[in-house]
């Protein structure tokens, strides 16, 4: 049988103060203090009820971290996404490599017809990037950032150049969760899908012909 674990009022309190200390759970000096001055408060408060308020301090202990651990997680998706906008990080087009064009055009539209336009502008991103690679004009290549795309798309339709930028940030924005489109963005974004089926695109002689005089 395990010994019971039973600190003195002393060691209990200094335990919650070096657990509160520790880097991990610190969100900047202010509020690492604020915490701390809480607990020592409540501590003041709990050891004044007598013995039920020892049995009560490790218990508030746990409760108190575990709340500094949630807020930390939750805190942390955002700050990593600001951080990657920083380097000016893309984010990759595709998670899967199986469905077709109209597939998620499909998705897209559904998406759309719910109001969840953010996964419709991502579809229909999507959408537009896989017609291209479904008529040669792209190559079918993992990993392909939205970025990429764009800067790739726009070679083979210059006239488009400017909007497939445009596109491919708006891609970056909403997976970073740093913009919410809206059905003005899904009108536009399809629009430009439509654009692109239609238009004639370079040939890729040509392409590589000027990609060569740029580097001489």
């Amino acid at each position: 049988m395990e010994p019971t674990l039973d600190p003195s009022a002393d060691e209990a309190r200094q335990w919650a103060l070096e657990e509160l200390s520790k880097a991990v759970y610190s969100q900047g000096p202010s509020l690492v203090q604020r915490l701390l001055n809480w607990l020592s408060d409540l501590w003041e408060r709990l050891m004044m009820a007598g013995p039920a308020g020892a049995v009560l301090l490790p218990v508030l202990i746990l409760a108190v971290v575990a709340a500094i651990i949630g807020i930390g997680i939750a805190l942390g998706g955002p700050v990593r996404r600001r951080r990657l906008q920083r380097r000016g990080g893309s984010v990759e087009v595709f998670n899967d490599t199986t469905r077709e064009a109209e597939v998620l055009r499909r998705s897209a539209d559904a998406a759309a017809a719910e109001g969840d336009y953010a996964l419709a502008v991502l579809e229909r991103f999507r959408a537009l990037v896989r017609t291209l690679e479904e008529r040669a004009l792209l190559t079918d290549r993992q990993g392909r950032t939205a970025h990429e795309a764009a800067e790739e798309a726009g070679t083979r339709f210059p006239d488009q150049a400017a909007g497939l930028r445009r596109a491919g940030e708006l891609f970056d924005a909403v997976c970073y969760g740093s913009a919410q489109p809206g059905r003005t963005e899904d009108a536009w974004l399809r629009e430009l899908d439509h654009q692109l089926q239609q238009a004639s695109p370079v040939p890729a002689v040509v392409v590589a012909s000027q990609g060569w005089s740029t580097l001489r």
